[in-house]
């Protein structure tokens, strides 16, 4: 199939990418697919699983998005019955996979925070991309000296506690992964990528049918979602309603987060319908850093988002030392000024993006 060439700035301009597009990237997706498989057999799935084995789960994991994005983006030139089947397949399978991963960074992410928050050298500062959006958020309040000390006595016994819970659900995880992987059920899926892989079931006119207003729907499904959100509140660098409704006993999701989860998938799919008509498989081609910043803040937010309900879970530990309990607060408390930091730096990336497009 010849090569199209659309305008990198304006993935909408002529030629008009149809059905023969979304055909060629999924099958390109298929191939990813299949083609991680094989290295995550090859490469084994030891105790921990070795680094090709994450490698390859992670490629499994991107290509299973993409395939289950492009399926809801793109349905109406698909055939019904099949997508129907096939996205909560690929939802599963992409989500299992990934909640090992999700325990290792999370613990990583609360350990390195409370060693910065206690004033402990013994262990490496935090990650850039985690720490950077802090400047808006507690690190930019260092604790008082009598508040730090009583800190640093409940910080050793609270990266215990969070490492003992953490690595346990990080252990579980990764045996459900092992069973999913050997699984009746996801080798009937693979069964259906492999045959996606040379044939994709399109309807009888998607192959004259521009997926341009697909993909312009797909965005103006994320435009609203994002003209939805509280971005007076994201504007201020500190939201204490949230704090508030997180240090309650509460253990439902934060309401406040759930519009931004949302936005966060919505950005998603629109990345990748711009993948599908530009004929990027790997999403290796032309990339709109602005799209990418956005995505990276609202990563962040899901990861803080997360890290602080952990924080809370484990202070609702029973016969947990008020110290332990102290530390486990004051860090949960630095996890939620982390999500209003990333929810600052996604406006400010977002307000940016409108301007110049007026």
């Amino acid at each position: 199939m010849a090569q199209r060439h659309l305008d990198p700035k304006n993935p909408l301009a002529a030629p008009a990418p149809t059905g023969d597009a979304l055909a060629g990237y999924l099958r390109a997706q298929a191939t990813e697919f299949l083609r991680a498989l094989r290295l995550h057999r090859e490469t084994g799935s030891g105790a921990g699983g070795s680094e090709g084995s994450a490698d390859a789960a992670r490629a499994l994991r991107r290509s299973a998005r993409r395939i289950s994005s492009s399926l809801h983006t793109f349905q109406s030139l698909l055939d019904t019955d099949w997508c129907e089947g096939m996205r909560p397949e690929l939802a599963w399978v992409s989500g299992t996979l990934a909640m090992e991963h999700a325990y290792t960074a999370r613990l990583e992410r609360l350990l390195n925070a409370l060693h910065r928050l206690s004033g402990s050298t013994a262990f490496p500062a935090q990650a850039a991309g985690a720490a950077a959006p802090a400047k808006a958020g507690a690190a930019a309040h260092p604790a008082s000296a009598p508040e730090r000390g009583n800190l640093t006595v409940g910080a050793a016994k609270a990266g215990a506690l969070l490492d003992r819970q953490l690595n346990l659900a990080r252990t579980r995880a990764h045996s459900t992964a092992l069973q999913a992987l050997g699984s009746s059920r996801f080798h009937a899926i693979a069964d259906k990528v492999a045959v996606l892989a040379s044939e994709v079931p399109l309807t009888k006119t998607a192959g004259t049918t521009d997926l341009r207003p697909l993909a312009t729907a797909a965005e103006g499904r994320l435009t609203d979602a994002v003209a939805a959100l509280p971005l007076v509140t994201a504007g201020n660098p500190y939201n204490a309603a949230a704090l508030i409704h997180g240090l309650s006993p509460d253990t439902v999701p934060h309401p406040q987060d759930a519009p931004w989860h949302q936005v966060r998938l919505l950005l998603r799919l629109h990345r990748y319908a711009r993948e599908a008509l530009r004929g990027e498989p790997n999403g290796n081609g032309v990339v709109d850093l602005r799209l990418l910043s956005a995505g990276q803040a609202l990563n962040r937010h899901r990861d803080a988002s997360e890290a602080a309900a952990a924080a809370a879970q484990a202070a609702r530990t029973p016969r947990i030392a008020p110290a332990t309990a102290y530390a486990l607060g004051v860090l949960h408390a630095d996890q939620r000024h982390e999500v209003e930091a990333a929810r600052f730096a996604f406006q400010q990336c977002w307000q940016k993006e409108s301007v110049s497009r007026s």
